[in-house]
């Protein structure tokens, strides 16, 4: 499998991880399978998060954890669910702002608590 060296966008990524499962990973894994994994992937940037920027301190167990890491193992957990579910994440995504700019035009500018 080639892994560009740039950046690349959300089609192109669903791309490279059916090839990668395909070729690779035999095959998906089960949709809740997959749904229990990305709680789990989930649970472990959670926990980095927790000690980073939380009143938690870091504990021998973790380290070597990696904020960017535990990140792209949701996006990659959350990519094989799109695959696996038919959604176009591209298209998701630009509804998803569509939907929040219109909702919240102005809610968040005239909330008080944000000022």
């Amino acid at each position: 499998m080639n892994i560009p060296n740039r950046n690349i966008g959300l089609a192109e990524a669903q791309e490279m991880v059916d090839e990668w499962i395909k070729t690779i990973g035999v095959r998906y894994f089960s949709e809740l399978t997959n749904m229990t994994i990305l709680t789990e992937e989930v649970g472990e940037l959670a926990r980095i998060m927790a000690r980073k920027y939380g009143d938690q301190s870091f504990k021998k167990s973790d380290e070597g954890a990696e904020l960017a890491d535990e990140m792209a193992d949701v996006l990659w957990v959350l990519i094989c669910l799109a695959n696996q579910t038919g959604v176009d994440l591209n298209q998701a995504f630009l509804n998803n702002v569509e939907k929040k700019t219109r909702r919240d035009k102005n809610r968040h500018q005239n909330n008080p608590k944000l000022k």
